[in-house]
């Protein structure tokens, strides 16, 4: 039976350098994979999109973009149809819709093919986002991938900074951004940061 998966994190725990470690054994084995990253995370694309996943220590793939209007279960479906897919992983899965995190339970439930979902839980200033928010309350198995504060506890929060290393409190949801943007910390180190 197929389940529907999600691995969550703050920045820099290894999210996508797990993925992609998860899609090379499906592939080393003979399976076929489908993977899918955020179209608003446009920090990989180039070479013919050959790193639109890529992680910090530098394992890279391509894969196909999904924006809000994207129909996963439909795109997905058509793939499989051509040639069976072992496997969907998705990258930067919070900015999925919630109605796109129901195809990915749908992928699963009804095509029969595991989906390996890999994004943050919450944003910077500690709210979850709608895709998370469905995948924490749908997704048959959840995995928290572990990152570390300065302090050396675990780091479970993203702090969003400006230029000169300042805590941002206000502003969009979604601001594409990596260590120069983000620092992931502690709950107690987040909350001082945020004079909370």
């Amino acid at each position: 039976m197929a389940k529907l998966y999600f691995y969550y994190a703050s920045m820099n725990a290894g999210k996508s350098a797990t993925l992609l470690q998860a899609n090379f054994n499906y592939n080393e084995r003979g399976m076929r994979t489908m993977l899918w990253t955020a179209a608003i995370d446009d920090r990989g694309a180039g070479e013919g999109d050959a790193h639109a996943i890529e992680s910090r220590i530098g394992l890279h793939a391509g894969a196909h973009r999904f924006a809000a209007g994207t129909d996963l279960f439909g795109r997905v479906g058509a793939v499989h149809a051509e040639a069976a897919l072992s496997c969907v992983l998705v990258d930067e899965a919070q900015f999925l819709t919630p109605a796109q995190v129901w195809q990915c339970a749908d992928i699963a439930d009804k095509a029969g093919i595991p989906v390996l979902c890999y994004g943050l839980r919450t944003d910077f200033r500690g709210e979850l986002f709608p895709g998370s928010a469905v995948l924490l309350g749908i997704a048959d198995t959840l995995v928290e991938l572990k990152a570390v504060c300065h302090c050396g506890r675990k780091a479970s929060m993203n702090l969003r900074v400006d230029a000169r290393g300042n805590a941002v409190s206000e502003g969009p949801q979604a601001e594409i951004g990596g260590n120069d943007r983000y620092i992931a910390l502690c709950r107690r180190h987040f909350s001082e940061a945020m004079g909370r």
